[in-house]
C-alpha cells in the first residue's frame, strides 16, 4: 500500500465531532472568559502561603523551626477571606470591584499580622490579584451582522476598499471634520 492511498482512506475533509476533552475545554474557556478568572486564581493562591507559614515547620537537619506567631489566628482568617474572596471573583463577579478592594485591604493588613503577607509571596499576589478584580470588565457582546467593523469608520488610504476606524468621529458627524477645523461649536459640526 502506498503513502497517498494510505492518505486517502485515512482522511476526511469533513471534521469528527469533538472528543470530549476538547468540549469541555470549551465550555472551560467560555466560562473563564465571562469572569475575572485570573483576578480569581491570584486571589486564591495569595491566601495559601498566608495562612500556611505561621503554623508551617521547617526541619532543617536536626533543627526545627517554627514560625508560630501569636497573630497565627490572624493569619489563618486572612488567608481564609483571601480565599472566600477569590472564589467569590469566580462565581458572584458581579461584585468583583468590593472584592478587589477588599483583597487589596488584606493584603496590606496580612503584612503586621503575617510574616510579611507570607513573605511578601502572598502579598504580591494578592495586589495583584485584586488590582486585576478591579479593572476587570465584562465583554460587550457583537452586534449581529458587525462583521467586526467599528461604528466610526473613515475611508482607507486610497480613498475605497479597507476602512479603518477613525478615533475621532461620533455618530451623525463627519469624519472629515477635525479637532483643528475652526468651527464656533469647537471643531465639531452642527449635525452632532
Amino acid at each position: 500500500m502506498s503513502a497517498e492511498s494510505s492518505d486517502l482512506r485515512g482522511s476526511s475533509d469533513i471534521p469528527g465531532p469533538p472528543g470530549p476533552f476538547t468540549y469541555w475545554r470549551l465550555r472551560f474557556r467560555t466560562w473563564r472568559g465571562t469572569r475575572p478568572f485570573w483576578a480569581g486564581l491570584f486571589t486564591l493562591l495569595s491566601g495559601l502561603p498566608i495562612a500556611y507559614f505561621p503554623y508551617a515547620e521547617v526541619k532543617i537537619g536536626g533543627l526545627t523551626l517554627a514560625m508560630a506567631t501569636t497573630a497565627g489566628a490572624g493569619s489563618l482568617i486572612i488567608g481564609v477571606l483571601l480565599v472566600t474572596l477569590g472564589l467569590t471573583m469566580w462565581f458572584h463577579s458581579i461584585v468583583r470591584v468590593f472584592a478587589g478592594v477588599a483583597t487589596i485591604l488584606l493584603a496590606l493588613v496580612s503584612i503586621p499580622v503575617s510574616n510579611l503577607g507570607g513573605f511578601l509571596i502572598g502579598f504580591l499576589l494578592a495586589l495583584i490579584g485584586g488590582a486585576l478584580s478591579i479593572s476587570w470588565m465584562p465583554g460587550v457582546p457583537a452586534a449581529p451582522g458587525a462583521e467586526g467593523r467599528s461604528r466610526h469608520e473613515a475611508p482607507g488610504p486610497d480613498g475605497a476598499g479597507d476602512r479603518l476606524p477613525f478615533p475621532g468621529s461620533r455618530d451623525g458627524e463627519d469624519p472629515n471634520v477635525t479637532d483643528t477645523t475652526a468651527h464656533a461649536n469647537g471643531g465639531r459640526n452642527s449635525a452632532g
